[in-house]
């Protein structure tokens, strides 16, 4: 397996996803906490980077297994038959990245405590639920859902927690308040989901997977599409007021013509090849931005 095919079966591309919510988490412990355990969040890294690649190779090997159109989409679209990869190397693989990725948690739980481990418990499932079983997470209506909370919060959630064990604290006002910081990753990434499920639809149908898309209809879930990505711009304005950011995350305003013409995009067209990158864009240019102007306002 070369290093560009292995790249694409754990969707590279795609770690924005994961790295952008943890560094937000270091900026927050800091900024929020004066708190920083380097150490700790470095180990963290490592686990959850391991952790969305196994995911992702996961969702390939079921996805590639699961298939009811064996002629197209098992031979000539999912990595692993158009590649012709050995389904136990990759099963191996992505066994290996998870125990390594668990490993690295159970240390974090002993030095951090054990609200780290049903943390880590539930971030685990969601990932092994999101491709297993006959009816995965990722091929029901709820799976926006799982994956915005789970990468967008759970993450940032984890990561301020193992910065700030000594001090964090569980009352509801104070999560509150971290969800609220962490709602425009969440909304990003589940619009991530949204328009890959969006330009997925017929072959989704075709394998028996009804997502979201295809209870609203494509009209509908195009408008839901633009409402989370107005709402996410909408709360990460209102982030520096509630005293959850520095000003200078207002910078990523900005850039609203990029915003714009990316969901125009994927308005006028839904397919996978095509535009299914302005929701990889938007959530990478919006989270690295907010993380940026983040630790900018940290320095200055």
């Amino acid at each position: 397996m070369s290093l560009k095919v292995f790249l694409e079966l754990v969707e590279i591309k795609a770690k924005t996803a994961s790295i952008l919510p943890f560094l937000l988490g270091v900026g927050f412990s800091y900024y929020y906490y004066h708190a920083f355990q380097w150490r700790l969040s470095l180990c963290l890294f490592i686990a959850i980077f391991l952790f969305n690649m196994a995911v992702d190779a996961w969702d390939n090997y079921n996805d590639y297994h699961h298939a009811l159109d064996t002629k197209v989409y098992r031979q000539k679209t999912n990595i692993i038959g158009r590649e012709q990869l050995s389904p136990k190397l990759v099963l191996a693989l992505l066994s290996t990245m998870a125990v390594i990725a668990g490993g690295l948690g159970i240390y974090l739980v002993f030095q951090t405590g054990w609200p780290l481990l049903w943390l880590g418990v539930f971030c685990f499932s969601v990932g092994i639920l999101y491709s297993a079983g006959p009816r995965p997470l990722s091929s029901l209506p709820l799976g926006e859902v799982f994956s915005g909370f789970t990468m967008g919060f759970m993450i940032t959630l984890i990561s301020v927690y193992v910065n700030t064990y000594q001090i964090f604290s569980w009352e509801l006002s104070e999560l509150s308040k971290l969800f609220l910081l962490a709602l425009p990753n969440v909304l990003w990434i589940s619009n991530l989901m949204l328009a890959n499920n969006l330009c997925d639809l017929a072959e989704d149908e075709k394998n028996k997977r009804y997502t979201l898309v295809h209870y609203l209809g494509k009209e509908r879930a195009l408008r839901l599409y633009t409402l989370k990505d107005i709402l996410a711009l909408v709360f990460l304005a209102l982030a520096p007021f509630l005293g959850l950011a520095p000003y200078t995350v207002l910078l990523v305003l900005l850039a609203l013509p990029f915003f714009y013409r990316q969901n125009r995009l994927l308005q006028a067209k839904q397919v996978k090849s095509e535009t299914f990158i302005t929701a990889v864009k938007t959530l990478a240019v919006g989270s690295s931005l907010q993380v940026i102007c983040y630790f900018l306002g940290i320095i200055i």
